[in-house]
């Protein structure tokens, strides 16, 4: 921690009070913390203050500001290799594509016989289930339904999953996907899934089934993901090993 004094700016010392609630978890990771003015009226300081605070943390990458939504706690950022793994929004910013999401279900379930296998859990230990509808440019792309061990994530069912992507999360927490292995199948939706896409259900999508694993080759996601095959192009890179 950088050192403060009492002759600091005042944003310095709101600055380092806010550091100090994230480290003893008072401000929890993927929280929303107070708005500026609620804190500006909670210390009896000016807004600018405030706001000059959060930027300060914002540009350490502590916070991140989401316009609509407030301003949420990062933590300490933690270096991943996304060169084969890489989620919805960095996928898409990188082709210069504005991403979205709408989380439809976010929920715990039991893990039963078959994810329990997967996960090498027990059957009535608890999964989180979440269904998103991705979006490129404001049209929906894909379906996603994913699988994940409540004791990766234990605190997910609190997290807006409109604000931070899964794989920001599991940054956040220090997860790190090291391999997945994938299927690729062509499938028909029911009505109601291919609704949500804007497609017939006489059109096929293509379905990704993966499984993906950390360092240790714990299993920590099962991803399944409906694709419009009118909507987006995949390249495969072949190479000798």
């Amino acid at each position: 921690m950088a050192q403060v004094t009492y002759e600091s700016p005042v944003y310095h010392q709101l600055r380092e009070v806010i550091r100090d609630k994230i480290e003893e978890g008072e401000y929890p990771l993927c929280s929303a913390i107070p708005s500026e003015s609620e804190m500006a009226e909670y210390y009896g300081i000016s807004r600018q203050t405030v706001h000059n605070a959060y930027n300060a943390l914002i540009l350490e990458g502590v916070l991140c500001r989401v316009p609509g939504k407030g301003v949420f706690v990062l933590g300490k950022k933690v270096e991943r290799d996304l060169d084969d793994l890489s989620g919805f929004n960095q996928t898409m910013r990188e082709k210069h594509v504005i991403p979205s999401v709408k989380v439809l279900s976010q929920n715990l379930r039991d893990a039963g016989e078959y994810y329990g296998e997967m996960f090498g859990i027990a059957p009535e230990d608890e999964i989180y289930y979440i269904k998103r509808v991705c979006y490129a440019n404001g049209e929906p792309v894909s379906l996603e339904e994913i699988y994940v061990p409540q004791y990766v994530i234990p605190k997910m069912g609190g997290i807006d999953l409109s604000v931070f992507s899964v794989y920001e999360i599991y940054g956040i927490y220090g997860v790190n996907l090291q391999r997945a292995e994938q299927e690729l199948y062509l499938v028909h939706l029911d009505q109601k899934d291919a609704r949500v896409l804007g497609i017939d259900t006489s059109l096929p999508v293509m379905n990704f089934e993966s499984i993906s694993y950390d360092e240790t080759g714990r299993v920590v996601e099962f991803n399944r993901n409906y694709v419009r095959g009118d909507k987006c192009n995949f390249t495969v890179h072949f190479r000798n090993i």
